[in-house]
């Protein structure tokens, strides 16, 4: 059995995977170092481009519920993820080079897969998995177009600044998590009313590098920090900017009712060495140097040295309720199979969780067997109905949320809070993934 994935991020990566330890010869083709995509830094396999973290921990959230859901259904890069995990209160956030060499030797010195460094122009006219992400080189994207007859969309994703740790400035910046919860595992730089205001103006009036010309959209759960500023001067300090719950120890006191900061930007680990540490929420277009001068004005940053400028590029995703079934299988070519960011998920957890099962149904597929179909009662069900419900009047990318899950009947009726709803519907998914792994695997 011979399989072609064309991708090496991380739905590729994990599809791959999946096949070769099935015994399939797997045919991995990444374009990388060969042919640049403007964001990602390496030619190593899974990279992390934009942030580190793959979202909350626990299974009583939509992003936890998920990751669970991979995990038991035997991904191999949620198991090197908390292998690879750095401290980031209740999130998982990795050591995003540790993580992407690890899965590079793995498939490298896998008997099962051949790597091949070129662009796949073409789609194969043999059993292949398309998991190129959201930056589809044209060629490709053109080659989707025709063949299904359906236009590629785009929207604007952008990636945030990392700073060295070393040139913080900690007479002003603090260790702290929200409300003491947990360890204090983020790095927080807290602004006065002026201070705030100043850096306000600053990025208002900064210069934006030019999007290019085609009509796209931003994805809303990746907003530049400028297009937020630009909905109202205070949209920070209710967004990525909040001070709720944020206090340092040494100058202030929780008990004292002026302990608030007017605003706080946090900062969290993006290495296994604590040497690097990522602006959360401030993912970016401005021109690098107008960059430079907006974090010299935030304190604790004046003489940040920066690692890497935040970008912004745009993502491609295909019309997939006009082109695939809930098993990712293609509707026009059964040997064809899509996973990953290109189907409208959007997330780093949904990502591996599509090429997980993009791998599954492959193998089935392979053997004659039929392909697996996941009820919406669970995440990764939820989020396969979603992208292949053909009802949308305008299809736009999704992550896990619980607004997209199947709710058991009178589920709006009981008197639970968000916490206890969270365990509730997390507990039916579990139970039902368990029996498909059951039914299905064994």
């Amino acid at each position: 059995m011979n399989v072609i994935v064309a991708g090496g991020g991380l739905a590729g990566s994990e599809a791959a995977l999946y096949l070769a330890n099935k015994g399939v010869k797997v045919k991995l083709y990444e374009m990388r170092p060969n042919k640049t995509t403007g964001a990602h830094t390496s030619s190593d396999f899974a990279e992390f481009v934009c942030s580190n973290s793959l979202g909350a921990l626990d299974v009583k959230s939509a992003s936890g519920l998920l990751k669970e859901e991979a995990r038991q259904l035997g991904s191999i890069l949620i198991e090197q993820a908390y292998k690879s995990k750095v401290p980031s209160g209740n999130s998982l956030s990795i050591d995003r080079r540790g993580f992407s060499a690890a899965i590079t030797k793995i498939i490298e010195e896998h008997p099962n897969i051949e790597i091949i460094r070129e662009e796949l122009t073409h789609i194969p006219n043999t059993p292949a998995i398309i998991a190129t992400g959201p930056l589809t080189s044209d060629v490709l994207c053109t080659e989707i177009k025709n063949i299904t007859g359906e236009d590629n969309f785009h929207f604007f994703d952008a990636i945030a600044p990392i700073v060295k740790k070393d040139s913080i400035n900690f007479d002003k910046a603090f260790y702290a998590s929200r409300w003491d919860k947990g360890d204090a595992d983020f790095i927080n730089c807290p602004l006065e009313k002026e201070e705030y205001e100043n850096f306000y103006n600053i990025l208002i009036n900064s210069e934006k590098i030019p999007l290019k010309s085609f009509e796209a959209k931003y994805f809303e759960g990746c907003m530049p920090v400028e297009v937020l500023a630009g909905r109202g001067k205070d949209t920070l300090r209710f967004g990525p900017m909040k001070p709720v719950g944020l206090f340092d120890k040494r100058t202030r006191k929780r008990e004292h009712k002026n302990y608030q900061f007017y605003a706080v930007v946090q900062l969290r680990q993006d290495d296994k060495e604590a040497d690097l540490y990522n602006l959360v929420g401030f993912q970016t277009n401005l021109k690098w140097g107008e960059q430079k001068r907006l974090l010299a004005a935030i304190p604790g940053l004046e003489n940040a040295q920066i690692v890497r400028y935040g970008v912004m590029h745009a993502n491609t995703f295909i019309n997939s309720p006009k082109i695939l079934n809930k098993t990712l299988q293609a509707r026009f070519n059964q040997d064809l199979f899509f996973a990953g960011q290109i189907t409208g998920v959007e997330g780093y957890s949904e990502s591996i969780a599509t090429g997980l099962f993009a791998g599954i149904n492959m193998y089935r597929y392979l053997k004659g067997e039929k392909l697996i179909e996941l009820e919406p009662k669970s995440m990764l069900g939820a989020l396969l109905d979603y992208i292949t419900f053909d009802g949308h009047k305008s299809f736009q990318p999704v992550n896990s949320n619980w607004g997209i899950i199947k709710k058991p009947q009178g589920f709006d009726q009981i008197k639970k809070n968000k916490e206890e709803k969270g365990a509730l519907l997390s507990s039916i998914a579990l139970e039902y993934i368990k029996e498909i792994r059951n039914g299905y695997f064994c």
